[in-house]
């Protein structure tokens, strides 16, 4: 707990993590800082984390981990002038959508899967159709004659400008002054 003035102002919640039968190493994980609107900019943050640096230093932890809340601007700020960096991007999913979500990714009962080498037939279907109609196209702008290329080229133009007008801001929306 942090005080000022005798007065508690703030507080941080902190674990240590490790060793576990995924690493040898010992971190300590931040869960949670909070300091009094009032208090805020006073030395009170700096203190509380002075705190967890020493609980750190006397489990022989290698890294001090936070994880802010998402949106939270002033604690990011805070954690990135002392250091922290970001390290991953945490996902939440709550117990009944991840359960709803596999039971529905389960392959039923006459259902087919997709194989891999479905996915890469496709794929090369759509790529060779993808290539017809290139070709094709060029065989077609070579046919053209120039005055046809021409008045295409006009009708081409002339509706870019129509869509162009239509979807023009008025012009009290306008950021431009004169």
């Amino acid at each position: 707990m942090g005080t000022l003035d005798d007065e508690v102002c703030g507080l941080v919640l902190a674990r240590i993590i490790g060793p576990s039968l995924f690493t040898d190493d010992v971190a300590v994980s931040i869960e949670a800082v909070f300091v009094a609107e009032g208090a805020r900019r006073r030395g009170v943050g700096h203190a509380l984390l002075g705190g967890v640096l020493e609980q750190a230093r006397q489990v022989g932890a290698t890294d001090v981990l936070a994880v802010p809340l998402p949106g939270a601007r002033g604690m990011l700020r805070f954690l990135a002038r002392l250091g922290f960096a970001p390290a991953a991007a945490h996902r939440v999913v709550s117990t009944e959508v991840l359960h709803r979500r596999l039971v529905a990714d389960t392959p039923a009962a006459g259902r087919r899967t997709v194989r891999r080498d479905d996915i890469d037939d496709l794929i090369a279907r759509r790529r060779r159709a993808r290539a017809a109609r290139t070709t094709d196209a060029v065989h077609d702008a070579a046919a053209r004659t120039g005055t046809d290329a021409a008045q295409s080229d006009r009708a081409s133009i002339s509706m870019q400008v129509s869509r162009a007008v239509q979807t023009r801001r008025p012009s009290a929306s306008s950021t431009t002054t004169s």
